[in-house]
């Protein structure tokens, strides 16, 4: 006879508690798949653990998806391999910054990126909870930033797959001989269509109005772009069956939990690198790409004193990073207690950076073999913005030789990368939730049942910005919803919290627990002093040099327009100061009394022998949960 475990518990059950027993529930809703007389005891305050006659004929019980031995690392991963992706944004800075560029982004490298890094993982590996949860445990006072984090990821939702609606539409458009954007023949094209890489020596151009056909397919082919947001024209049917297309594969791969997305980028996450070292092997080796090379790399040290360069390597690094989304905490709670997340955070960092760095090599030479072909500099050569993606690969890939094939696999690289930063995303926000009301969602079926409701109205609201005028809606939310300036608000009460008000020494303690070892005393520092000092730095330099959102460097939007930015931009900000507010003012006793009971952290966290009371999610064995008091 075998011993079945049955729980029945008022508090989440830990992803990481370390089980002995194979036939132990995850769910902490009380389940019982056994036969035989079974005894079931709750008494408030106490966790109860019960064993009764199992027997050999009766069905293992599994746990739940989310639970399930991936590493994190497998799942994490895939969040920077789409540094390749944002590598495209990352040259938008050096096309007009070159070399320059590289010193104030290490300096946001080492002094926000890592230790944010770290300290968001960490946090979620510690608390085995989601981002909201994570920071209620530590700090119930503070627990808007994870709110705050949670309403940048569900805007993220809303229109960052626009970007693979665009991809598959290329994609698909590259299964041809001749690539659309490679001629002015076509119905789309003006009369001011040219195409430059045919142009000669005995060709002047004096066309100030001249169009390339890449810039009109993009806009007039994909888009359809009207004259502003206040003309947001038909929907453009094409797109929004792509747009349906991504998110049918983002909720097939992510519908069981990160178990089921671990096996998906493992091909996702391999083949952008091998596409990168693709492209750079053919771009080095094309006439002129030296020179783009060097462009690349030729530091520009005046630009240094222009606060506009430190403020775009601070945003740089945040959104590249994840930092402030909730989803390094989210994917962070999914790993055993014991993982060295400070060697994974430091590698991981290093390898987005890295991966940026090279992708540069294989950007920029393409760009010198353009510059060279068109007889301009190669500062003039890509646009910003999508358009660096959009516009000015597609157009070097033109000049290629079987160039349809290569459109198919840049392409299929955009789009890989893409849907595995949707993953992330996604996840982010459903394990949010999950732990936030388990009662409702850790039940059978409604985990899948969560994500399909995500994945619908993320679906309804990005149909906006496929109409003729959503592109004018997209960048609006790329600009102030997840802009620059919302992550380092959250990033600045992040490291307020942990090091001021948690304690850095006593998350010092924690990480050693878990690590076995207390990581670089520098990180510490960068927590209390570095990190808040930098970030509130940045955050007021640009309140100070706001600028109006323009398209294109032409299109002003209306007043209206950038009200509503302002309204996405503070959706996520309020959060914070509102719920300090709302906790502060619904519990009882003098002020002095509440800040002490919001700024303590739960007794049920994980807790060294010696410094608290211990915790069944950390070092206990499956025993000690006989009796085990909560003071929840």
């Amino acid at each position: 006879m075998r011993t079945c475990f049955t729980l029945f518990c008022t508090k989440v059950w830990p992803r990481n508690f370390p089980f002995s027993s194979p036939f132990l529930n995850f769910e902490f809703l009380k389940q019982s798949h056994c036969s035989g007389n079974q005894t079931l005891k709750k008494t408030p305050c106490f966790w109860h653990l019960t064993s009764v006659p199992f027997p050999p004929s009766a069905a293992h019980i599994a746990p739940i998806p989310s639970s399930s031995g991936l590493s994190w690392r497998k799942l994490l991963s895939s969040r920077f391999r789409m540094a390749q992706m944002q590598s495209f944004v990352f040259l938008v800075h050096c096309l007009n910054l070159p070399g320059a560029f590289f010193i104030p982004y290490l300096i946001f490298l080492f002094t926000c990126g890592i230790p944010v890094f770290f300290l968001e993982t960490a946090l979620g590996q510690y608390t085995s909870q989601g981002g909201v949860t994570a920071w209620r445990r530590i700090c119930p006072l503070f627990e808007g930033i994870g709110y705050a984090s949670q309403v940048i990821v569900i805007l993220l939702n809303f229109y960052y797959i626009i970007v693979l609606a665009w991809a598959l539409f290329y994609l698909f458009s590259s299964f041809t001989i001749d690539l659309p954007w490679g001629s002015c023949d076509h119905e789309w094209n003006t009369g001011s269509c040219m195409e430059f890489q045919k142009a000669n020596s005995t060709l002047n151009v004096t066309n100030e109005n001249a169009t390339s056909p890449v810039i009109e397919f993009w806009e007039r082919r994909v888009l359809k772009i009207s004259d502003g947001i206040q003309h947001l024209g038909s929907l453009r049917w094409e797109l929004a069956l792509c747009l349906l297309l991504a998110w049918i594969i983002c909720y097939f791969c992510i519908w069981k939990g990160v178990k089921s997305t671990g096996k998906v980028v493992y091909f996702t996450a391999t083949f952008p690198y091998l596409m990168l070292v693709v492209l750079l092997i053919r771009g080095v080796s094309l006439p002129g790409a030296s020179q783009g090379i060097l462009f690349y790399l030729y530091p520009d040290l005046s630009r240094l004193r222009d606060p506009q360069v430190w403020m775009d390597a601070g945003t740089q690094i945040f959104f590249s990073y994840a930092i402030c989304l909730g989803c390094l905490t989210a994917l962070g709670s999914y790993n055993k207690y014991h993982n060295n997340c400070y060697r994974d955070c430091v590698a991981l960092c290093f390898l987005n950076s890295g991966t940026s760095f090279v992708a540069g090599f294989a950007i920029f030479s393409i760009l010198g073999f353009m510059a060279g072909e068109q007889g301009v500099p190669i500062a003039e050569v890509a646009e910003s913005g999508p358009g660096l993606a959009f516009i000015a690969y597609p157009r070097a890939v033109v000049m290629l030789p079987f160039s349809p094939l290569w459109a198919c696999f840049f392409f299929l690289m955009v789009v890989l990368l893409g849907l595995d930063s949707q993953f992330v995303c996604v996840e982010s926000l459903v394990t949010a939730l999950v732990d936030m009301y388990p009662t409702i969602f850790r039940k059978k079926n409604r985990r899948e049942t969560l994500i399909l409701l995500v994945s619908v109205l993320s679906y309804l609201v990005g149909l906006v910005m496929l109409t003729e005028g959503g592109m004018y809606v997209f960048q609006l939310f790329d600009y102030y919803a997840a802009s620059g300036m919302c992550l380092l608000f959250v990033a600045i009460f992040e490291t307020l919290c942990i090091a001021w008000i948690y304690g850095a020494e006593r998350f010092y303690d924690n990480i050693e627990d878990m690590i076995g070892y207390r990581p670089w005393p520098v990180i510490k520092y960068c927590w209390l002093f570095i990190t808040p000092a930098v970030c509130m730095a940045t955050f007021l330099f640009s309140l100070i040099k706001y600028t109006p959102l323009t398209y294109n460097k032409k299109y002003v939007y209306p007043w209206w327009g950038d009200t509503l930015g302002w309204l996405l931009a503070l959706s996520s900000m309020v959060c914070i100061p509102l719920w300090i507010i709302y906790k502060l003012s619904t519990i009882k006793g003098s002020l002095k009394e509440r800040l002490h009971q919001l700024t303590c952290p739960l007794e049920d966290l994980p807790s060294r022998p010696g410094m608290g009371q211990p915790l069944p999610s950390t070092r206990a064995g499956l025993l000690m949960l006989t009796e085990l008091e909560s003071h929840c």
